[in-house]
């Protein structure tokens, strides 16, 4: 597992906030949230440090993940 600076997090954190308000209000559920969070980890993992770059790598997957949940956008 990665190590990442403080500030790394902070912003990872703050992208995945940004991403969920993609989420229509009905389906931002705890679980499309942890989805969301799993896809912006992996990004900075591989070397995505960028906050329009991690809220990208979230928002390029939440069709799938909504429809893995039977959750249409």
């Amino acid at each position: 597992m990665p190590a990442f600076s403080p500030e790394l997090v902070q912003m990872m954190r703050a992208a995945l906030e940004e991403a969920m308000t993609k989420v229509p209000l009905e389906r931002a559920t705890p679980e499309i949230k942890t989805h969301l969070a799993q896809c912006i980890l992996k990004a900075a993992a591989e070397g995505q440090t960028s906050y329009e770059g991690l809220i990208a790598a979230a928002a390029d997957q939440l069709t799938t993940i909504l429809s893995t949940f039977g959750l249409p956008i």
